[in-house]
């Protein structure tokens, strides 16, 4: 009887523990079961723009900003969609795939308002109504990663009228990198001068509206510079402009950050025909690469014509080799595009003159010549204001010493007007002849 009742006691007892164990691990996998799709969701959101180079700190900025997640089964997944669309990165709203497939209309060939070396821009419109371009990078690489959150970085922390605004972006985990900027509507400078509205537009784009193009774009580049940025890939298919030409400077892709430093040893990157010399050959970037290729820039809109082209004659492919030549054997006359008055209209021919020395200057291959950026807007603003026209002009011949720099050579001109379409007109306003 003892021995049965023993034998019955350890049967309950080890019943009895067994049932614990089992309503135990029971409540766990129950408690991982309704926990794990809201840490699934939160893994997701916490990729936005994907792995590169300090990834740490861009997840770190990415989770701060981002409100707290549901843990509720029946509601997890409407409010993790609206909370998805909420988020931000570094400041910029993330946007899901299927927003953006919408508002291009499934990325339809008819919205491409163009094509360039990393992506695809569509015409796109939100269900608030706003009207976007929305850049689709070709390929979710880890290169191309590494540009998107560049250009989400920078962009998100820049304030400046002529720089094109980003709304948003997409997260690494959507079928494709997105990035969502305001949409600019009357094309680019190059579209404009030797582009698809070269011909619809000639008239309208004066020389009055080109220098002014001019003006923003420099002033746009100098508070790059100053807020140590440079953008590495100035050119006129990168300056936008809406309905009253107002200029917004455009594609961050390559930018770098500079801070304290005198370059930025890399490999070479940028556009052939903007590309600064210096850069290509010594492998170093500095804020004076920019200022070679808004020389480019000036020069396209003295001329309107294309940065390279193939069919000119082989010394003249580069729009900037043949822009020095014309300027040092005193033939501005053959570069610059006649609609825009330089043959008929005095103060156009003296204005035009000299953006082509500040273009020279710019062009100059030895960094240290150039000027900077905040020197190039002034001078700019200076031969918008007539400054540097306001007494009686002073002729100066371009003779070009070894290192490429301008000197100048006094001489008398027959009449007020004469002799300034190949000249350099010189003044005594600042930066107008030294490096």
């Amino acid at each position: 009887m003892i021995l049965m009742l023993g034998i019955v006691g350890g049967v309950i007892a080890i019943a009895i523990v067994g049932f614990v164990i089992f309503v135990c691990r029971r409540r766990k996998r129950r408690a991982i079961k309704v926990a794990s799709p809201a840490q699934t969701d939160t893994k997701a959101i916490l990729t936005v723009a994907g792995s590169s180079q300090g990834q740490t700190s861009d997840t770190s900025n990415f989770t701060s900003s981002n409100p707290s997640f549901p843990s509720s089964k029946t509601s997890e997944t409407s409010e993790t969609s609206k909370e998805f669309t909420k988020s931000t990165y570094f400041g910029a709203q993330v946007f899901t795939y299927e927003e953006l497939e919408v508002a291009t209309d499934n990325f339809n060939d008819s919205r491409q308002l163009g094509d360039g070396g990393f992506g695809a821009v569509y015409f796109g419109k939100l269900l608030d109504g706003r009207e976007v371009a929305v850049k689709r990078l070709y390929e979710n690489n880890f290169k191309r990663v590494e540009q998107f959150i560049n250009e989400v970085r920078i962009l998100t922390g820049l304030y400046h009228e002529n720089l094109v605004k980003l709304y948003g972006c997409t997260s690494k985990r959507s079928k494709a990198l997105l990035l969502v900027y305001e949409y600019i509507p009357n094309g680019t400078i190059a579209d404009h001068l030797h582009g698809k509205l070269a011909n619809t537009s000639s008239s309208l784009f004066s020389w009055s509206i080109r220098l002014n193009i001019a003006i923003q774009t420099a002033d746009a580049l100098a508070y790059l510079h100053k807020s140590g940025i440079i953008h590495r890939d100035v050119k006129t298919n990168n300056i936008l402009l809406d309905k009253s030409f107002q200029v917004k400077v455009a594609d961050f892709g390559l930018s770098r950050l500079f801070e304290n430093v005198t370059h930025v040893s890399t490999a070479p990157q940028g556009t052939p025909g903007y590309v600064d010399p210096e850069y290509y050959q010594c492998y170093q970037l500095t804020d004076k690469s920019d200022v070679y290729s808004f020389g480019v820039v000036l020069v396209e809109l003295i001329s309107s014509l294309p940065a390279v082209d193939t069919s000119r004659h082989r010394l003249d492919i580069n729009l900037a080799n043949m822009a020095v030549t014309k300027i040092q054997n005193h033939t501005l006359s053959e570069l610059v595009d006649k609609s825009i008055g330089f043959e008929t209209n005095d103060l156009v021919r003296r204005m035009t003159t000299l953006v082509a020395e500040l273009a020279f200057r710019c062009l100059q291959h030895d960094k240290d010549m150039r000027p900077t950026m905040k020197e190039v807007v002034e001078t700019l603003k200076g031969i918008q204001n007539d400054d540097l026209n306001a007494q009686k002009p002073e002729v100066l011949d371009i003779v070009v010493d070894d290192v490429g720099m301008f000197k100048g050579h006094n001489t008398e001109p027959t009449s007020p007007d004469s002799g300034v379409s190949n000249k350099v007109v010189g003044s005594s306003a600042p930066n107008s002849s030294d490096g």
